[in-house]
């Protein structure tokens, strides 16, 4: 089976380099209209089903890249809340004693005032992936795309690719991603990797 995942396009919070997670933003109208612009049929992998964050980012990329494909929803898949870090840039946060402490601590610590804790956001994101794997190696599918966070997308590969790298190895610009195989019949004995992983282009350059 083949699987790809996509970071979802820019909101106006990405254009502005804001931490967005828990925020639900639509995309960004230049956006869009970029997209609309450059994009091509074969811009991206086709595929049987779409499975999407909840989040109106997500959904809308989807629809955009997949408009004859039925969109289903994994709510495990959202991205991560950054707590009071939200809708703040870099240079809006340096000169703050938690967020240098959280910068210190790689990025694992939780964020404060009811931010995600790291370690569960990822663990929440395999689980996800786990699910719908699974439910996609039932069905037969042959093919899918997760149309989801960059976050998302670096704590998934981080545990589930064959070729085990870092966390922040994975990241992906907006509209970019990866395509990868998964061998059902090891999947479903319980040996849950992905194979041949190699950068997906897509439509925005």
């Amino acid at each position: 089976m083949e699987l790809i995942l996509i970071r979802h396009l820019k909101t106006p919070g990405n254009e502005k380099r804001q931490y967005i997670g828990s925020t639900d933003e639509e995309l960004s109208e230049q956006e869009v209209l970029n997209f609309k612009q450059k994009y091509k049929i074969d811009s991206y992998p086709q595929v049987q089903q779409v499975i999407v964050s909840p989040m109106k980012r997500c959904i809308q990329t989807a629809e955009l890249i997949y408009p004859e494909v039925q969109i289903q929803q994994e709510s495990l898949l959202k991205e991560c809340d950054f707590g009071i870090f939200e809708g703040k840039t870099y240079e809006e946060l340096k000169d703050r004693a938690e967020y240098q402490a959280w910068l210190d601590s790689g990025g694992t610590i939780a964020f404060p005032e009811g931010g995600e804790e790291q370690k569960e956001f990822r663990l929440r994101c395999v689980r996800g992936m786990l699910c719908q794997v699974d439910r996609l190696c039932e069905e037969n599918v042959e093919s899918a795309a997760f149309v989801v966070h960059g976050g998302t997308i670096m704590a998934v590969l981080e545990q589930l690719a064959e070729d085990q790298k870092d966390f922040y190895h994975w990241q992906v610009e907006n509209g970019r991603g990866y395509r990868m195989l998964v061998d059902e019949e090891e999947w479903k004995s319980g040996v849950h990797r992905f194979y041949e992983i190699q950068k997906l282009g897509g439509a925005i350059e």
